[in-house]
């Protein structure tokens, strides 16, 4: 880095703190305003706020190894989420916003009322906020060690007096932060460049964090995505220049990949988008593909997701939030980063070998090495500065979210009544929350050296959280489902997850996902039979607050509203959620393909046509999902939009 570079940096870090400051009084005030900043967000910054936070430092890493190890095709494995961001917002957002509540662990004790329910806010608050939260930070906290890498050298800035203390410190502890295979005193310098350059964003970003909440959080993250996406574009636009445009990099591939290229891919397998044409697609990984999103945790938006859309200041809002955050997050930066994952193929030629971890990590790191030696001074700090904004827009949103289950459901809810005997006050669960911070840092970073490489990691945490995603789709469909049910749902993950990790053989990882997310749901519901009904006085109640969609029929005539209205809310979102979802990736299928002159599907053999109709397509049902997705709902109390 140079001086131009280090200017870059040391702005966008005055303007993260000063934005911290400027909201620290009024995020002071009380835990609302500190986590939900007085749910006050319009649509498009709770949208591009979300988008943020996923763009996270690591996720260009992990597409760059996917598009390598596995082809285009493996990157449904994202977009496919675009059906939870859709069904959160046009399905779930307005009922979470009605509940009034901050965390999703303390709608545990609204939605139930038995004596399981105190015990299953705590057991999620524990599960969600700590395990899955500080896994996800890990995996952040990995992609930093390898973006910061060949940039900060402190080992060349830093005097011997100040810098040979942390190296013999670092030695000392004898936990490597690095990734690289080295034996020698040098492994102990990069661990130790490693853990600075952590060191120093994890402190900007506690700064303005802690100090301003969830307003300084999405204030920051609107000016850390558009960096982000810019410099990514404008490292797009060098690589593809880099290769001589895109009709030679479509040549270089096609004899890279002819018969057989790396990876065991052919050219067709690297590029398609569609499964007739990727490699080694299974039913079992077709259906592991399709489902994920429902599998997972934030199937119905729990976590960051539904704190955002609880943050919005209408139910509109929170629509809009999610399809700018979708299209963002789904079309936008996918459009950027294939041709980007295409050409560092050409430009750093893969190696023949066994694809394993390091072969994986190795190809991640391709992604850091592009900026490093195909970018001149200040597009070099611009890039740099987008990938350490989106690192932080990361830390930022799981340290806000971490620290409210350890406020509001763990502290709050059980430490101080039992222990201290006493209600605290508001300023002092502020404190509380700034202070929970630091803990769920110090136990993600105890992870980090034992995570081989991103894509690994990314894989534990869907493992992780794939048994539970059906059982909280179905608390708010369903009123039947108990807390008993939840209970049993996670339960079923702790103990099939180490199972499904220690003993891989003969289970690939989609075969995995399928059997936890079987497993747990069929063991939840069945518990949820075997198990006494949540109290019709605590389902009406509920009822009547949340007006939940879905199966609801017994309960809405009870209270005396109409027993089709919650099944109309249900359908009429799914409607929307798949028809908008289908419009998106249709366009970005058929842009994708142009640019990656990717394959039609086996069963349509004229290829200009198959493009052109997915666009038109994409394009003309955007009308039809818009009214229906922005139709106002006469069932709905007025003023809830």
């Amino acid at each position: 880095m140079n001086a131009l570079d280090f200017i870059i940096l040391l702005l966008f870090i005055l303007y993260a703190l000063a934005n911290g400051l400027r909201s620290r009084s009024i995020a002071s005030q009380n835990l609302e305003e500190y986590f939900l900043a007085g749910r006050t967000l319009r649509g498009w910054q709770a949208g591009i706020s979300m988008a943020a936070t996923q763009f996270a430092a690591d996720t260009p890493l992990l597409v760059t190894g996917l598009i390598a190890t596995a082809g285009i095709f493996s990157l449904w494995r994202l977009w496919i989420y675009a059906l939870a961001f859709l069904l959160m917002g046009f399905l779930l957002a307005a009922s979470w916003r009605r509940v009034g509540v901050l965390t999703d662990a303390e709608l545990t004790e609204i939605r139930y009322d038995s004596q399981a329910a105190p015990l299953l806010r705590g057991i999620k608050a524990i599960y969600f906020g700590t395990i899955i939260n500080c896994t996800i930070l890990a995996m952040v906290l990995l992609a930093a060690t390898r973006l910061a890498e060949p940039f900060l050298l402190w080992h060349e800035w830093l005097p011997p007096f100040l810098y040979d203390p942390l190296v013999h410190l670092v030695q000392w502890i004898g936990v490597p932060f690095t990734l690289e295979n080295i034996t020698s005193e040098h492994l102990w310098i990069l661990s130790t460049n490693n853990l600075l350059s952590i060191g120093i964003v994890i402190l900007v970003t506690l700064l303005y964090s802690t100090t301003g909440g969830l307003r300084s959080v999405v204030a920051t993250d609107i000016v850390q995505f558009s960096i982000a996406i810019i410099a990514s574009l404008i490292f797009a636009g060098y690589v593809i220049f880099h290769v001589g445009g895109f009709t030679a990099l479509h040549e270089q591939l096609l004899t890279m990949y002819t018969p057989v290229g790396p990876a065991n891919l052919t050219f067709k397998q690297l590029v398609a988008f569609t499964p007739t044409e990727a490699k080694d697609v299974s039913f079992a990984v077709l259906l592991a593909y399709s489902f994920q999103w429902l599998f997972q945790m934030n199937a119905d938006g729990t976590g960051y997701l539904a704190q955002r859309s609880m943050a919005c200041r209408s139910d509109r809002d929170a629509k809009y939030a999610a399809v700018i955050f979708t299209i963002a997050q789904v079309l936008g930066r996918s459009l950027i980063w294939i041709p980007l994952g295409l050409g560092l193929l050409v430009v750093f030629p893969p190696t023949a070998g066994i694809i394993d971890a390091n072969y994986t990590a190795d190809r991640e790191f391709t992604f850091v090495r592009g900026i490093a030696e195909l970018l001149p001074n200040g597009l070099r700090g611009l890039m740099l500065v987008g990938m350490l904004a989106a690192l932080a827009s990361t830390i930022d949103t799981h340290l806000n979210w971490g620290s409210s289950y350890w406020t509001n459901d763990i502290y709050k809810r059980f430490i101080c009544p039992r222990w201290f005997k006493q209600t605290p006050s508001d300023r002092s669960l502020v404190w509380v929350a700034r202070g929970a911070n630091l803990l769920i840092l110090t136990l993600a970073l105890l992870l980090v050296p034992s995570l081989a490489s991103i894509q690994k990691a990314w894989q534990m945490s869907l493992l992780l959280g794939s048994g539970i995603g059906v059982t909280l789709i179905l608390r708010w469909i369903w009123w039947r489902m108990n807390a008993w049910g939840e209970l049993a749902s996670i339960a079923g993950s702790m103990v099939l997850a180490p199972l499904l990790l220690w003993n891989p053989n003969g289970t690939d990882e989609a075969q995995r996902i399928l059997i936890m997310a079987l497993g747990a749901t069929l063991v939840s519901i069945l518990t949820t039979l075997l198990t006494k009904p949540e109290s019709r006085t605590h389902l009406k109640e509920f009822y009547r607050r949340a007006c939940p969609p879905g199966f609801w029929g017994p309960i809405a005539e009870e209270c005396e509203d109409s027993p089709r209205a919650p099944h109309t809310r249900l359908w009429r979102a799914a409607l929307a959620t798949i028809l908008t979802a289908f419009s998106i990736f249709c366009v970005l299928t058929g842009i994708g393909s142009i640019m990656a002159h990717s394959p039609s599907p086996s069963w349509f053999p004229w290829e200009t046509g198959w493009i052109v109709g997915i666009l038109l397509t994409g394009v003309g049902l955007v009308p039809i999902w818009w009214r229906l997705a922005f139709a106002t709902d006469p069932h709905l109390t007025p003023g809830s939009t």
